[in-house]
C-alpha cells in the first residue's frame, strides 16, 4: 500500500482489479476502502474530512485458496493493521429520495439476455462452466464525465448531458443515482430485473449533478463552481424518470451508518 500519486481531476482513475491471486485498488479513498470492506455507502461511513480525500494505491497476492468474496474480510483486516481501524454501527435518520414506480406503471424493458459470445447460446441453456476468476470493477471521471465499467456488459456513463445505463438492476440505478444527488436514493420499486436506461438532462442539472458527483468523491471545488449549481431545478431528471415509469420521493428513513471512531491517517510499514 502506497500514497496514490498527484492526478488532475479532468483524467481522475480508479479502479478495483482481482485477478486470480492478485488483487489491485488504485486512487482509492479511505472511505472508498472502507465502503468495500464492510459493503456500505458512502453516506453510510461517518468520519474525518481526510477519508474521503487521502487516497491509496493497493497491490496484494491474496493468499493460496482464498476466494474472492473472501476479500472483503481481507480488507477488514487491512485497515485494522495498517490504519488501526476501530467503527461501531448506529441507526440515523436520513432524508431519502425514494424511487418508486410511478402509478401510471413501468414504462421501461429488461435487458437482453446475456449470449455466450462463442455458440451464440444464452447462457442458462449452455452447460455450466467454471466461473471466470477476474473480477474488473473500472472507473474514470472529470469535467467530461463519468463512466463505470462493472464488467460483463454491466456499466453506467454520465456524459453530454445523458446518462445511459446498461445492465444494471434499480438498486443499481439508485446507488449510481446518488452520486449525482444531495442525499441517499433508496430503491423501493420491488424490481429485480436489469434494466437499459436512457436518461437526457438540461444542462444546469447536468452541470449541478456532476458537482455533487465531484464532491461526494472529495474533490475540493472553488466556490464559484459550487455556486454552479444554484441554476438547477431537477426537473429534467424528474421527468426523465417519468417517461419510464419511475419517480422520486422525499422521504426520511433510518438508515445503519458506519461510524468511525479512530483511523490512523498514515499506514504503518509493511
Amino acid at each position: 500500500m502506497r500514497p496514490s500519486g498527484p492526478t488532475a481531476p479532468e483524467a481522475m482513475k480508479l479502479g478495483v482489479h482481482i485477478d486470480g491471486a492478485r488483487m489491485s485498488c488504485n486512487y482509492f479513498s479511505l472511505t472508498d476502502l472502507i465502503r468495500f470492506a464492510y459493503q456500505v455507502k458512502q453516506y453510510q461511513v461517518t468520519g474525518p474530512d481526510w477519508l474521503a480525500s487521502d487516497r491509496f494505491d493497493i497491490a496484494a497476492t491474496l493468499p493460496a485458496g482464498s476466494k474472492q468474496d473472501q476479500t472483503r474480510d481481507m480488507m477488514k483486516a487491512l485497515l485494522l493493521d495498517r490504519f488501526q481501524l476501530k467503527v461501531h454501527t448506529e441507526k440515523k435518520d436520513f432524508p431519502v429520495y425514494a424511487l418508486t414506480v410511478a402509478k401510471s406503471g413501468l414504462k421501461m424493458k429488461e435487458s437482453a439476455p446475456d449470449v455466450d459470445d462463442a455458440t451464440g447460446t444464452d447462457p442458462k441453456d449452455a452447460p455450466k462452466a467454471p466461473a471466470r476468476a477476474p473480477v474488473n470493477v473500472s472507473a474514470s471521471g472529470g469535467r467530461g464525465g463519468v463512466h463505470i465499467n462493472y464488467g460483463n456488459g454491466s456499466y453506467f456513463t454520465f456524459g453530454d448531458n445523458k446518462l445511459v445505463l446498461r445492465k444494471l438492476t434499480t438498486a443499481q440505478f439508485c446507488e449510481m443515482l446518488a452520486r449525482f444527488e444531495d442525499r441517499p436514493v433508496v430503491d423501493m420499486t420491488g424490481l429485480t430485473a436489469k434494466y437499459d436506461l436512457d436518461l437526457q438532462f438540461t444542462e444546469d442539472d447536468y452541470r449541478a449533478m456532476l458537482i455533487r458527483s465531484a464532491v461526494s468523491a472529495g474533490v475540493s471545488l472553488p466556490p464559484e463552481a459550487l455556486r454552479m449549481m444554484e441554476g438547477a431545478s431537477g426537473d429534467s431528471l424528474l421527468a426523465a424518470l417519468e417517461k419510464i415509469g419511475l419517480k422520486l420521493e422525499t422521504r426520511k428513513a433510518p438508515l445503519d451508518v458506519l461510524v468511525v471512531d479512530h483511523m490512523s491517517r498514515t499506514p504503518t510499514e509493511n
